[in-house]
């Protein structure tokens, strides 16, 4: 009879050894899958310029790069970014408007550069009030309201001395009518603004509700002083 005893509370207890055991390794699997979970922004991987053919719309992969890196440093959860590459003649479609978290792109068309940043493909810039010219750098957009282009888009310059002057400068998106393919038949580029990243009429309400509200701008020439100085582009950055 004691055998029989012994033998049931050594069953008992190795029952509920088991249990516990059980449960611990759960808590800690969860433990574990929690701390394994990835990291916001993980999906922004450099495969989406290849899965969205960026190449054949004319973004350099290395543009796309810049662009990924300076908003990786930028404090938003807007997973949409924007890239004006201002490398390309304004006669391209130089505008990309891609959703880093759908990979999806939902705008590729025109933009406009600043009058006094040049002709057909600008090589100046500035900072300065009345300079006329596009300013380079990330920037994060901002609230929207009505002006004399219809809706239009506030910006916040995010690099100092690069484009920190931008909402003082009255810098916007906005939609014009000199930014469209009449305007390249008849000129072989289109016209210019007062320094303002300006979209067809036809698409600038749609573009602005796809991008206003806090999400990532990168405006991008090859201007060696800005590539050079930039610390969104000169610091270490983790892997993409």
């Amino acid at each position: 009879m004691k055998k029989v005893v012994w033998l049931l509370a050594v069953l008992a207890l190795a029952y509920f050894a088991s249990t516990g055991l059980k449960s611990t390794r759960s808590v800690v699997a969860a433990s574990t899958t929690i701390k394994a979970a990835p990291k916001v922004r993980s999906f922004a991987k450099l495969d989406v310029y290849d899965q969205l053919n960026l190449a054949q719309s004319g973004l350099q992969k290395s543009v796309f790069e810049y662009a990924i890196r300076g908003w990786q440093k930028i404090d938003t959860t807007k997973s949409v970014i924007s890239i004006v590459d201002l490398s390309q003649p304004s006669n391209k479609k130089r505008l990309y408007v891609v959703d880093l978290a759908n990979k999806k792109l939902l705008f590729n068309t025109y933009v406009s550069h600043g009058r006094n940043s040049g002709d057909l493909i600008p090589n100046q810039f500035s900072n300065t009030n009345s300079s006329f010219q596009s300013s380079l750098g990330f920037y994060q957009t901002l609230n929207t309201y009505m002006g004399k282009h219809g809706l239009s888009l506030q910006l916040k310059g995010l690099e100092k001395g690069f484009n920190d002057n931008v909402y003082n400068r009255n810098i916007v998106l906005h939609g014009a009518d000199y930014v469209c393919e009449d305007f390249i038949r008849k000129n072989g580029r289109l016209g210019r603004s007062q320094g303002c990243p300006a979209v067809p009429y036809s698409l600038s309400k749609p573009i602005i509700e796809a991008v206003k509200g806090g999400t990532c701008l990168f405006v991008y020439s090859p201007d060696p002083n800005y590539l050079q100085q930039s610390t969104f582009l000169t610091d270490a950055f983790a892997t993409l």
